[in-house]
């Protein structure tokens, strides 16, 4: 039986990224950039105006002067006109360019403008400038032209789409979804739409894993297949061809209806481990069709499933989506938590426990178990925010332990 860090080295092995695809920016938003993202031109691209108020030349100020003719005004997106007169101001709004001859803006919280007998508009400065180029962005104060701004493997948020859009880039190269199959089995699961009979459930693992791998960017399919071989033998083969993945819940423990490792095996999928040394989820089997799809066979008890995909099928996910092979860890993987109640694991296994998390004043993460009655508690996971993992070369874990939580809120 495999332990959990060969478990994770073997499914890292299988991973390879997928190819990239061209969507319009505003339909990449959660997408894995394929190719990095330069500044066009400079950021600003010319001196912003950062202020409302009037563009002088800052000597001026210097000088004693505190009243200023106002030559013209200036909005943002017009063409920059040159102040004329160096003892002179332009009235401008944020987001213009700063005219040739001034150098300083003050705001109009700092002005006091007045029409004179005349008609010119003069501002009378109330509070001088500490310093040229006061309320002035200068160009390239962010960026130049030319600047990394966002590098291949970034996931577009919204501040990256906005950056994007700056610089024009209409269009952009990202990851293809992963294409992931979810398939419950067995004969007591009906539709959710169904009443179940006092033996039955609803099929509920598969509404579970479709959400999750969609939230790890997957697009997904879900199926179900009763515990039949035939229909097993039948309805795998297209799965295994068509998605990138198939997720399957259930059927792959020792009992006389779990079907599925024997099958696999028949369908080409080659087994690269069956069996964990861990709790929940030990009957975990993974493989590969050569050249094809990963096989994720999940233990079918709600808890199992759940801390399996965590564990290892949503990194795979993160992963595949990268321009390049990573390992598992290093994507969705955990953080440090520290345990703050004493907790005893004496079989030589590694456990994943439920924890809730919360924050210290200090900034650390603090871990309290959750009470669970096992892999079939579904119900466990609601107060739950991670898991914790206990390694198995250790019976007692007393308070301040620091140990990997796996998040999955």
């Amino acid at each position: 039986m495999l332990s959990v860090e060969e478990a994770t080295r073997l499914v890292a092995a299988t991973i390879r990224p997928l190819p990239p695809e061209y969507l319009s920016l505003p339909l990449a938003l959660g997408r894995v950039l394929r190719e990095p993202l330069y500044a066009d031109r400079d950021f600003p691209p010319f001196n912003r105006v950062a202020m409302d108020g009037i563009a002088l030349r800052y000597a001026a100020l210097a000088e004693g002067q505190t009243e200023f003719l106002i030559e013209h005004t200036q909005f943002a997106g017009q063409p920059p006109r040159p102040l004329q007169n160096p003892y002179a101001a332009v009235e401008i709004m944020t987001g213009a360019s700063l005219p040739a001859g001034a150098d300083t803006v003050i705001r109009y919280e700092d002005l006091l403008i007045r029409t004179d007998e005349a008609g010119r508009r003069l501002a009378q400065v109330q509070v001088g400038a500490p310093r040229a180029g006061h309320n002035v962005h200068a160009q390239a104060a962010d960026r130049r032209q030319g600047d990394l701004l966002l590098p291949a493997g970034t996931v577009l948020g919204p501040a990256e789409l906005a950056v994007g859009a700056t610089v024009g880039a209409a269009t952009v190269a990202v990851t293809r979804r992963p294409r992931v199959a979810v398939v419950s089995t067995g004969d007591e699961l009906v539709p959710i739409t169904q009443q179940p009979e006092p033996h039955q459930i609803r099929r509920s693992n598969g509404l579970m894993l479709q959400a999750a791998a969609q939230q790890a960017g997957a697009e997904t399919a879900g199926f179900h297949f009763n515990d039949d071989p035939a229909a097993l033998r039948q309805g795998l083969p297209a799965l295994l061809a068509d998605y990138d993945a198939v997720l399957l819940s259930g059927g792959v423990s020792k009992g006389k209806a779990d079907f599925l490792p024997e099958i696999l095996r028949e369908l080409g999928v080659e087994q690269l481990f069956h069996e964990v040394q861990q709790r929940p989820g030990k009957p975990f089997w993974f493989g590969q069709q050569p050249g094809g799809a990963v096989v994720f066979a999940l233990p079918g008890n709600p808890v199992s499933t759940f801390v399996n995909f965590y564990r290892y099928a949503r990194p795979w996910l993160l992963a595949v989506q990268q321009p390049i092979a990573a390992d598992t860890t290093g994507l969705g993987g955990p953080v440090p938590a520290v345990l703050a109640q004493e907790v005893q694991f004496k079989p030589r296994l590694t456990h994943f426990l439920l924890v809730s998390l919360e924050h210290a004043p200090d900034g650390r993460l603090l871990a309290y178990p959750e009470r669970a009655g096992g892999s079939g508690d579904q119900a466990s996971l609601l107060p739950s925010q991670a898991f914790l993992e206990l390694p198995p070369e250790q019976e007692l874990f007393p308070v301040g332990t620091v140990l990997p939580a796996w998040r999955f809120r």
